[in-house]
């Protein structure tokens, strides 16, 4: 099986230029990514039956087993390249339904495809990489795919989105450099197993500042607060299929990289209350920031930085059921995000917008799509019975278990976040699928008109009142900028008058196409399949834990007998 670990990388890599070459034939370039994702898919099963029954597959590319390339695919490994695999697939087959309906100006097919796959190919790499400077390699291929995708169709805000998301990473990536140069100084290796062997030799000084590099590097692509306000306003003006991999995937290999960091190469690290407090404030920071938002696109982006405390909460625990509850909470987040992306896209096809003060009655008027937006929106928010409940339940149970004052304290952390992510998607419910489109057309009537109403402090307008930077319509709280920006639009061309103004007109699409809707219920129902199947799923990230924790598995398949 071992021969099949570089395939994951490989293959999107020819397909990319395959794809390239074809870019005068589109309906050849789909063919040719949606196979090779396919492939992927496959082999990703197959890694994983093969690292759960047989141990950690290791492929040394070059056969310079003290300066080649290590591609190592264990059972965290495994796991999350067969989820990410299975989501890119459900993504480009979105995209081309996209293609299919018309819109190959949001998504222009001889560019998209080809980034597409080495955007996939950066992120396989990612998690099968066995040293890093592979692992700088793969966040270069990520960032240079990323910045093309962000910025398709050229318009003003994606490039400003773009120019945001490129200047952090490019920072973070001159830091991972300097992080290399260290570690090389420091052990004489930067594969991962040899790193691990030889740190234990350095100085407690040295040793922690390797970690802090690497720590800050890392936390700056898995988006932890501090180093994650670059991204609510680079991920929500992307078209829906960039944005639905992006808040699925990207982040995650953040995570991921941070997971490999604290167990792997620092299993006793002395910054694992330093990683808590992170992890709370993450938690509390990006809910607060999602319950402010009016623009779904924008709430879901703020509650993607919220739950990345989740995931950091349990690697900071540093035992078997808080790195078990990590990689379940992963697995699930990756799917359930990327699914709500995918929603909002069919959202804004069919209403024009994705701001709640100018939309209203869509369960009504889609009841489909009010479907799958309600089953994913309560799973993140971790409503029982769903995998969100089970992941959150289980880091929690991990907390107290711990028994320190710090653990204790994220757990009450952490069920805030859950309640508070449960009234941000129940608002977004209320105002955009359960109020009538003449409501909402109502409530936009109240605004102010003429001036800005983010300037006019003295308006008439009889249900109209503002108190501390916010304005409420009606009993609707709203930040005044987005209120503005709501009433800027609405006054602007024809395509972007409100819901009701629309529908009046039939300027909107009466059905949303099967092209779209299938890979987006698809995923719905994987998110969903992830409820059913988390008994074997925590029996799986359980044996993951503990190789995690243990480490001999990893070390001796990479390197036999030294290891």
């Amino acid at each position: 099986m071992t021969n099949l670990v570089p395939l994951p990388v490989l293959l999107p890599l020819l397909g990319a230029g395959l794809a390239l070459m074809l870019s005068r034939r589109p309906q050849a370039q789909r063919a040719v990514t949606f196979g090779v994702l396919v492939a992927i898919v496959v082999i990703a099963a197959v890694l994983l039956v093969a690292a759960d029954r047989d141990g950690p597959q290791v492929v040394w590319l070059g056969a310079w087993e003290d300066i080649g390339i290590a591609l190592v695919a264990d059972r965290l490994a495994a796991l999350m390249l067969l989820v990410s695999s299975v989501v890119t697939l459900a993504v480009l087959a979105y995209s081309i339904g996209q293609g299919m309906t018309g819109d190959e100006s949001e998504a222009p097919v001889s560019i998209y495809h080809p980034t597409f796959l080495v955007l996939v190919a950066g992120v396989s790499n990612a998690f099968l990489a066995g040293d890093l400077f592979n692992l700088f390699v793969s966040f270069e291929m990520l960032l240079f795919a990323s910045y093309v995708l962000l910025t398709l169709g050229g318009t003003a805000a994606r490039v400003r989105a773009g120019t945001i998301y490129v200047v952090v990473n490019v920072t973070s990536s001159m830091l991972f450099l300097i992080s290399l140069a260290a570690v090389y100084a420091a052990v004489g290796t930067l594969n991962l197993a040899q790193i691990a062997l030889r740190l234990d030799d350095l100085p407690h000084h040295v040793s922690l500042t390797l970690q802090l590099l690497l720590l800050v590097t890392f936390s700056i692509k898995a988006a932890v607060f501090p180093l994650s306000l670059w991204l609510p306003d680079s991920y929500p003006t992307a078209p829906a299929p960039v944005t639905a991999v992006f808040a699925g995937l990207l982040t995650k290999v953040g995570v991921y990289a941070i997971l490999r960091l604290q167990t792997l190469l620092f299993p006793d690290s002395p910054l694992t209350d330093l990683l808590m407090w992170a992890a709370l404030i993450t938690m509390l920071v990006g809910i607060l920031g999602a319950v402010a938002q009016s623009d779904i696109k924008r709430m879901l982006s703020f509650t993607l930085v919220s739950h990345i405390g989740y995931m950091i909460f349990g690697i900071a625990l540093a035992t078997e059921a808080g790195l078990s509850g990590a990689v379940f909470y992963v697995a699930h987040h990756i799917t359930i995000q990327t699914a709500l992306f995918l929603v909002l896209g069919l959202v804004e096809r069919r209403a024009g917008s994705t701001a709640l003060l100018r939309l209203g009655g869509l369960a009504r008027l889609a009841p489909l799509l009010g479907v799958l937006f309600f089953v994913p929106a309560m799973n993140l928010a971790g409503i029982p019975p769903l995998s969100g409940f089970l992941g959150k339940a289980g880091l929690l149970q991990a907390g107290l278990a711990d028994g320190s004052w710090l653990a204790v304290l994220l757990v009450a952390g952490g069920t805030l976040t859950s309640l508070l992510t449960l009234y941000a998607v129940a608002k977004t419910w209320a105002l955009a699928f359960w109020r009538s489109p003449e409501q909402a057309h109502e409530m936009m009537r109240m605004l102010p008109t003429g001036a800005d109403p983010a300037e006019d402090t003295t308006s008439s307008a009889p249900h109209l009142v503002r108190h501390r930077g916010h304005v409420h319509v009606g009993s609707v709280a709203f930040g005044e900028r987005d209120v503005a920006e709501a009433k800027r639009v609405a006054d602007d061309d024809e395509p972007d008058r409100d819901l009701h103004q629309r529908l009046q007109d039939g300027s909107l699409p009466s059905r949303l196409p099967a092209s779209m809707v299938v890979p987006a219920a698809g995923l719905v129902l994987v998110s969903v399949a992830i409820t059913f199947l988390a008994g074997p799923l925590f029996a799986f990230t359980d044996r993951a834990a503990d190789d995690l924790l243990e480490r001999t598995p990893y070390l001796s398949a990479v390197l036999g007998d030294e290891g």
